[in-house]
């Protein structure tokens, strides 16, 4: 009954659209990594809902959302969305736990990322310089704070120690005393009142809930290939986006995941730095940009966008044992006379058909491309496979064909209605 939904490519998928589109069928939406470095967009009646920590699962009532133990929270930032929703109508009481062992992102995480990336030079990441590395990397150290710290901010407690241990470091890192324990220590004692009712075990949450027989819908973020460990490392986000994460990033069995969909566009972007194989330079590349507005949407910075890369959905297929696809953002290839699908690389006098290991390698690899007549008549707002022009129906069929995996979901446009769902039964029922 539950499915994990992650990103096929690098990120910026259109993972909040199909989240908040399969969210009717499930009864909890759970985030399992990340933090606000992820912005899921979401158009419901005209209105754009920019969702960053909190699940896209919340715009539902009724839907319980979740921030599991393995995303780290700036809890401004998480007030700042809650206060955002709350004017924009949507009542969230009662309906968002926080993990008591998500780690959270503090002062000193900001201006120690922002330091980390100005050391880099030329070897820039290309993070969100929110902080998200940083608290990943005191977590990892054994040094981090956690959300049910918070609970015992007495002068004797562990918590005072954690604070002053840190900003302490900070300052020398930074190479001067400018930050103050006591004011970090201060604003922590300042959201706590305000954190607290949200504050769970989510994991026993979880458990309770799936028991009772009740649905999850596990929420990744950012994307496959962009994944600390699968993904092309060194330009890859903090955490675990792929399918594996969700087990640990909220505390349940692998075995309870079910069925994992992957979300691809029907092109490729990526922020940031790092190998691009198909990306494009030209006419080609803006016309994408700016028909399918790829800038992101914590950032606003402008997207690196390229020809589909089967490579790399055939290699999410199998990290994340993938059942299926939701193809997004067909409709902005309207128009275009011809499409070219990467099929293999080109790396020397090899021809590759997996996507290899050694970041050096790949950012050598040059895309094999088949070509693939592109389509005149518009397929915005269709919602039925049959309506769409032959030349889409077989553009889709051969996505299918080099990744592996049927499409199931295809995205005409950026409201809710404007999906073709194919077989949904066989995205949210194991039976």
């Amino acid at each position: 009954m539950n499915l994990c939904v992650v990103g096929a490519q690098w990120g910026d998928e259109g993972k909040g659209k199909i989240v908040d589109l399969l969210t009717a069928h499930f009864a909890v939406v759970a985030r399992y990594q990340g933090g606000h470095n992820a912005g899921h967009t979401v158009y419901v009646g005209g209105r754009k809902f920019v969702l960053h920590l909190i699940p896209s699962g919340i715009l539902h009532p009724g839907v319980v959302c979740l921030i599991g133990n393995g995303v780290v929270v700036d809890p401004h930032a998480l007030f700042a969305e809650l206060d955002e929703l709350t004017s924009l109508g949507i009542d969230v009481a009662g309906r968002l736990l926080v993990s008591d062992k998500a780690h959270l992102i503090l002062p000193y995480h900001r201006e120690l990322d922002v330091l980390s990336e100005a050391r880099r030079g030329e070897r820039k990441i290309g993070t969100t310089s929110r902080g998200i590395g940083p608290a990943y990397e005191d977590k990892i150290g054994r040094r981090g704070v956690r959300v049910g710290d918070l609970a015992d901010a007495s002068d004797d407690g562990a918590l005072v120690g954690a604070v002053r241990e840190n900003v302490a470091a900070r300052n020398r890192l930074v190479g001067n005393a400018d930050m103050r324990w006591q004011d970090v220590l201060a604003d922590l004692r300042r959201v706590w009142p305000r954190l607290q009712p949200l504050v769970a075990d989510t994991s026993l949450y979880l458990h309770r809930a799936m028991h009772a027989g009740r649905a999850v819908m596990f929420e990744g973020a950012q994307g496959t290939l962009l994944d600390i460990d699968h993904g092309t490392y060194p330009f890859v986000t903090s955490s675990n986006g792929t399918a594996g994460g969700a087990a640990t990033g909220l505390g349940i069995g692998p075995a309870r995941v079910g069925r994992v969909l992957g979300v691809a566009k029907a092109y490729t972007t990526r922020v940031g730095a790092g190998p691009l194989p198909t990306e494009l330079h030209g006419a080609v590349g803006e016309r994408l940009r700016e028909t399918g507005q790829e800038y992101g949407a914590s950032t606003g910075r402008p997207r690196r966008c390229g020809w589909f890369d089967a490579v790399a959905v055939r290699y999410a297929v199998r990290v994340n044992g993938l059942d299926a696809l939701a193809i997004t953002k067909l409709d902005v290839l309207d128009g275009l006379e011809e499409l070219q699908v990467c099929t293999a690389y080109r790396c020397g006098s090899d021809v590759l058909s997996e996507m290899p290991g050694d970041i050096a390698q790949l950012a050598q690899c040059q895309p094999v491309y088949e070509a693939l007549p592109g389509w005149t008549r518009p397929t915005r707002g269709l919602t039925t496979f049959a309506d769409l022009p032959p030349e889409a129906q077989r553009y889709i069929a051969r996505l299918e064909e080099t990744s592996g995996v049927p499409a199931q979901i295809i995205s005409t446009g950026s409201e809710r209605d404007h999906t073709i769902m194919r077989s949904l039964s066989s995205i949210i029922d194991k039976g």
